[in-house]
């Protein structure tokens, strides 16, 4: 392998820890370029939310032992906008489930889908066994996806990738599915959105969108020219079911809107940014947006984070809500325009969650209630 990214930088607990600093006792040091995952903690900035202080330092003894390895501090789950972003065909040992996604479907890296514990062993070495995804003929499609009667206006709307990738994981468990019938080119952080929920909502490693992605110029070569399975279709009412599957909250209460699992890009910033100017958000909703150092430092050097500060929203780096026991006890109810916060944030926080497009999120928190545009997905 020509690159790693390191998962188990997470901390969650002593046997973790106890891994990563016997790693860094022994001298281990990686051989190839190592990106990390988010940290248990936001290392600078724990303080300011409810992480307990035992948490906080042993999360950042853990982090310092991966930086001791050799590992570029990173701290992000979107190593794909980073400057050690792998190329086509590149052989590599990615973990961290939307990262892998995206490697191996939009930019046609090679990886499997390396567990914790694991993935810094292959950046130590240097090597995995050549099979899985990383040989071609295992690359294939398995699965034929075709969407019928999507109306286009959907297809354009933010929300559409998330619940369409929500919609797909299901259906496809740890199969590679080939999908047909896109009428708009989505954008990087579209299909960055899509993959995370593909990746939550099932085990998917690798999905073809054909005429799109780098694998899939046409249908026959998604499937390297093997017979086509059988055609699924996706209907628009397949779409309206999983968008309400993202949602558990029942009424119009809202405490935290929170957004960037995966964590937020520079583009995601400029969009949000005009969302938020001259608005005025209600106290009792909080606002918090997760991204990673270098995503924020560009976003402030480009203007971006004044109208959030301005509005009052948080932002917090190095993780997520996922990821660290950070959110105050009053915190029952998220409205997130992520579907993999969605999926995830009932079994792991706790919590009742609504899940909305980035306009919605917005137009909620100032209001101070749920606010969903229902227009499009009524039709």
């Amino acid at each position: 392998i020509s690159a790693a990214h390191i998962d188990s930088t997470l901390y969650m607990g002593d046997a973790t820890l106890e891994f990563a600093e016997r790693l860094a006792g022994l001298d281990a040091k990686v051989v190839v370029p190592t990106t990390l995952n988010v940290s248990g903690v936001d290392e600078y900035h724990w303080n300011e939310w409810d992480v307990p202080r035992d948490w906080a330092e042993k999360a950042q003894r853990q982090m310092a032992a991966y930086h001791q390895m050799g590992c570029v501090p990173t701290w992000t789950c979107a190593p794909y906008q980073t400057d050690l972003r792998p190329q086509f065909g590149q052989q590599i040992a990615w973990g961290e489930s939307n990262a892998i996604i995206f490697a191996n479907s939009v930019i046609g890296a090679r990886t499997e889908r390396y567990p914790d514990l694991m993935d810094i062993c292959a950046a130590i070495t240097g090597r995995v066994p050549a099979a899985g995804l990383h040989l071609t003929e295992n690359r294939a499609g398995q699965m034929y996806i075709r969407l019928r009667d999507v109306p286009l206006a959907v297809q354009q709307d933010d929300a559409f990738y998330p619940v369409l990738g929500h919609c797909i994981g299901k259906l496809a468990g740890d199969a590679i599915p080939v999908i047909e019938g896109l009428a708009v080119k989505p954008q990087e952080d579209q299909l960055k959105a899509f993959g995370a929920a593909a990746a939550s909502s099932g085990a998917v490693a690798l999905f073809h969108l054909v005429g799109i992605t780098p694998e899939a110029p046409t249908l026959e070569a998604a499937f390297q020219h093997k017979a086509l399975p059988p055609a699924i279709e996706i209907t628009f009412d397949d779409l309206k079911n999983a968008r309400r599957e993202l949602t558990t909250a029942t009424g119009a209460a809202v405490d935290m809107i929170v957004l960037g699992s995966p964590h937020f890009s520079l583009a995601e910033f400029k969009q949000l940014a005009p969302l938020v100017a001259d608005q005025k958000r209600q106290p009792d909703v909080a606002f918090l947006i997760t991204s990673s150092r270098a995503m924020a430092a560009l976003a402030d050097r480009a203007g971006y984070l004044e109208p959030l500060r301005q509005f009052g929203a948080k932002l917090t780096v190095d993780t997520c809500i996922l990821a660290t026991p950070m959110l105050p006890e009053r915190i029952k109810i998220l409205m997130t325009n992520s579907a993999k916060y969605a999926y995830y944030s009932p079994g792991m926080l706790k919590t009742q969650v609504v899940f909305g497009s980035l306009a919605d999120c917005v137009q909620s928190a100032v209001e101070g209630r749920v606010v969903r545009d229902e227009t499009l997905w009524n039709a």
